[in-house]
């Protein structure tokens, strides 16, 4: 047969329609994993180009509008006030002070703002002045995201209402390694929360952290449990451990970068039309691996020099990566 209808036919069948399924086994994802390393981009890329336009990445900006002295045990994090790792704890921060904040990152090529608060759960009082953030930034034409927390479900409502657009809220890890990392939280209050933000119709922004001292049999099950919700997250952000001297996995084992690589590959895999979020810990990546995460379907990064207390790499550095990759900046359409 000749070579160009062996080639014909390989593009049309990579070219089929993806079906979205929320039935993945933790078999199957683990297939995923051990596939070669190069027939697993190569499928990650090809589904991430049905939905996606494969140059563009969306870029976000975050914002600590209220920072430190959590009550919650979190393992990987300097704003729990079970460590000590010399960050001081802040009151909310002002609206206006917030949306000088918005406007900047806008003018620096932001189209998403995220806002994120050091709390177990918002207090009545203060969702009233999130809300009111929220409003400013939607005013400014652009999509807003906050994580604060455990939501019930009419405050869930209330943020929708304000015409929030993403709420954020990780499950972090498999549930099997999750009692190793936080104790004070349940991992079914986190599912609960995730489905009081759906049936309040906002988009769900979840993910996970990789270098928590799990192994692949856990990044299997994130993935897997991700992918299995009743409805995929809109945003999978995937982050790399930052390390922060005083939490008490300031000296976790590094994750190998062909590992994290692979894992971007498998959520883009298992969850073909959501928005893979390559984000903290890029500071410690290099270019090379930045772009095999682009490759296997990451499509979302987060911009500026810090992400709530921890460094960001510089945007000056993003533009250059971006420049020598070819990839721009995804123009969104805000919704009103």
């Amino acid at each position: 047969m000749p070579d160009n209808v062996v080639m014909e036919g390989t593009l049309a069948q990579a070219a089929a329609p993806a079906t979205i399924r929320n039935d993945w086994t933790r078999e199957q994802v683990a297939d995923l994993f051990a596939m070669p390393f190069m027939d697993l981009l190569f499928k990650a890329q090809t589904l991430h180009r049905q939905y996606f336009d494969a140059n563009e990445v969306q870029i976000s900006t975050l914002l600590s509008i209220k920072t430190g002295g959590c009550p919650e045990d979190c393992g990987y994090c300097p704003q729990s006030a079970s460590f000590d790792t010399g960050l001081k704890a802040s009151k909310l921060m002002e609206v206006e002070k917030v949306l000088e904040e918005a406007r900047a990152a806008k003018e620096r090529g932001a189209s998403r703002f995220c806002m994120g608060a050091a709390w177990r759960s918002p207090k009545d009082r203060d969702l009233d002045t999130v809300c009111a953030m929220i409003e400013g930034v939607k005013s400014l034409g652009m999509e807003s995201c906050v994580t604060l927390g455990m939501l019930r479900p009419e405050q869930a409502t209330k943020l929708k209402e304000a015409g929030l657009d993403y709420y954020n809220h990780n499950l972090d890890t498999s549930p099997e390694h999750y009692n190793n990392i936080i104790t004070t939280r349940t991992y079914q209050e986190r599912l609960d929360t995730l489905d009081n933000v759906r049936n309040a119709g906002i988009n769900v922004c979840c993910g996970g952290i990789l270098g928590l001292g799990e192994d692949r049999e856990d990044r299997v099950g994130l993935i897997q449990t991700l992918a299995s919700l009743p409805k995929h997250p809109e945003s999978v952000p995937i982050n790399l451990l930052v390390k922060v001297k005083g939490t008490s996995l300031d000296k976790a084992e590094e994750v190998d970068p062909i590992e994290f690589v692979r894992t971007i590959a498998v959520a883009r895999i298992t969850m073909p039309s959501s928005a893979v979020r390559l984000s903290a810990g890029r500071e410690d990546m290099s270019d090379e691996m930045q772009a095999l995460c682009f490759l296997a379907g990451a499509n979302s990064i987060f911009y500026g020099e810090r992400l709530l207390t921890t460094v960001n790499p510089a945007q000056e550095r993003d533009m250059k990566l971006f420049d020598r990759l070819g990839l721009r900046p995804m123009q969104v359409e805000v919704r009103e």
